[in-house]
């Protein structure tokens, strides 16, 4: 059975996860703060975060670093009030919001489920997309002999991205992204379905080197996020600068390095 806090006696085995992330939780440092007012903050996500607790991880994750972050150590026993309305998988980075007053999380939720949120990201994908901007519709369902989404005839969620192309590379391009649902890996499916699968993304076939280097995890930063204050109304336009590996990667595909 297990359980914590159980004491072990002499000869039983014992059983150890290690699962390779560092011991020191990963803590949200001041510049990470996109945006931040009495009802909502919004936060640039590093690659290689969690962003919600798993089973096998609750410290190092975005939400448990946000919990540090917004404690008030003149009010020990006050657990702060976070909502999350939203994830990231953990190797995209970019901008995320979650409400950090109750009377926010309902207006958040609604706004970012129902349509109302622009979400834009930035990813480099192989290859070049013909047409140079497009659309791509369908049902996505998770395949889970795989643990991995993909278009279905019938059964799927409806799932819609769009896509433009804005710099060409030889082995690559670097388009902005919107999505208008926010389904589980939408991005990564579509985009390896139609071809072009991310920098990247093992998951999902994409090439593990670019330009004579390897490429550590998919390149795909949320970018800009778009949605109406679920307070004032007020409509709040946030962006995260790219971060420094995409932007590497991107140069390196630039100048054709090799």
């Amino acid at each position: 059975m297990r359980s914590g806090s159980q004491p072990v006696r002499a000869g039983e085995p014992v059983e150890i996860f290690l699962d390779g992330q560092p011991l020191t939780p990963w803590r949200l440092p001041p510049e990470a703060v996109l945006y931040r007012d009495r009802w909502l903050l919004a936060v640039n996500k590093p690659a290689g975060i969690e962003t919600q607790p798993t089973p096998a991880r609750f410290q190092g994750t975005l939400y448990e670093a946000l919990l540090t972050f917004l404690h008030d150590p003149y009010r020990p026993l006050d657990r702060p009030q976070l909502g999350m309305a939203q994830r990231l998988d953990r190797d995209t980075s970019g901008v995320i919001v979650f409400s950090i007053h109750p009377r926010a999380h309902k207006g958040l939720t609604e706004a970012l489920a129902g349509g109302q949120a622009g979400k834009f990201y930035r990813a480099l994908v192989s290859g070049t997309p013909v047409p140079a901007e497009g659309e791509i519709r369908s049902q996505l369902a998770r395949n889970r002999a795989h643990n991995r989404m993909k278009s279905v005839a019938k059964g799927g969620k409806e799932a819609i991205t769009r896509y433009r192309t804005l710099e060409v590379f030889a082995e690559a391009a670097l388009l902005e992204v919107q999505i208008l649902t926010g389904r589980s890996h939408q991005i990564r499916a579509h985009l390896a379905e139609a071809g072009h699968p991310l920098l990247g993304d093992r998951r999902y076939g994409g090439p593990l080197s670019a330009a004579g280097a390897m490429v550590a995890r998919q390149m795909l930063h949320a970018a800009r996020i778009a949605l109406p204050h679920p307070v004032s109304g007020e409509l709040l336009t946030i962006e995260a600068p790219l971060a420094a590996d995409l932007v590497a990667t991107a140069e390196r595909l630039r100048n054709g390095a090799g």
